[in-house]
């Protein structure tokens, strides 16, 4: 029954394919709606936020990390990716409470388009982690192109996670609240900004074996900053986290959405 019920979810998600791409385009092109810069925005918004944290921080962990720019945004594009996508996930529901309530369309496609969307602007991202590469000469290395297995496995977690949190804030507002703390939290408790090596030893282990985003991160860098073959213990683990929110995300967004007409 399990198995009929996932076919029949998967050939949805095919008959609206088309509505699926429509909403990433739509949301690509209204982040920089009138803007005069556009799309470049996306690759100078990273520049610029890693120029100036370079400044202040670079100061204080140039003994302990080699080309700390490059160090820096190789983390934080994905961190960024990860607390954008799931703040717009989180509204992905309540944000598109007109819609629903005038045409049936599967629910969680609201929340697909946001994570996808943002996994584009992602791209753009990386192309301003490039040519800080290009610019402090890092060594280019096949390996750079292994850095898209963590990449995919963030994109899975982020997206069971949203889902997560799309449902959860139908019904409980205050979690559009809570979450902003939360996420800042998360990147200090990252190694985005410092290496793992600076943290206790104690506090370095719970990062290193409890933070999900670590085991992103971490084999990103590898593979792109040190042109190093991923550590496969990460990779697996960072498999396996994101299989689990996944269904996590999966699991209570189709419990709780047949209720959300009741609450948006």
């Amino acid at each position: 029954m399990k198995v009929e019920m996932m076919k029949e979810r998967v050939k949805s998600l095919f008959r609206y394919k088309d509505l699926l791409a429509q909403l990433v385009s739509r949301d690509i092109k209204l982040k920089y709606r009138r803007s005069f810069l556009g799309y470049l925005w996306s690759v100078l918004n990273p520049l610029m936020t890693m120029a100036v944290m370079s400044v202040v921080f670079s100061q204080m962990f140039k003994k302990g990390i080699e080309n700390y720019p490059v160090y820096l945004l190789s983390g934080n594009i994905l961190y960024s990716f990860m607390r954008e996508s799931t703040t717009h996930g989180l509204t992905s529901i309540t944000g598109n409470a007109s819609l629903l309530k005038k045409t049936y369309v599967p629910k969680y496609i609201f929340t697909l388009s946001k994570v996808t969307s943002d996994l584009v602007n992602l791209g753009f991202s990386f192309c301003a982690l490039l040519v800080v590469m290009l610019v402090t000469r890092v060594q280019f290395s096949f390996t750079i192109f292994l850095c898209l297995i963590p990449v995919i496995e963030l994109y899975f977690f982020t997206l069971g996670l949203s889902l997560f949190l799309a449902q959860a804030s139908v019904f409980f507002r205050d979690v559009q609240y809570i979450w902003g703390p939360v996420v800042l939290a998360w990147m200090y408790l990252t190694p985005l900004l410092y290496p793992i090596d600076a943290l206790p030893p104690k506090l370095g282990w719970i990062v290193s074996h409890l933070n999900p985003l670590y085991y992103y991160v971490q084999p990103f860098r590898q593979a792109v900053m040190y042109a190093q073959l991923p550590d496969w213990t990460l990779v697996w683990r960072g498999a396996l986290i994101a299989v689990v929110m996944l269904i996590i995300g999966l699991w209570s967004f189709a419990k709780a959405k047949d209720k959300f007409i009741l609450h948006i």
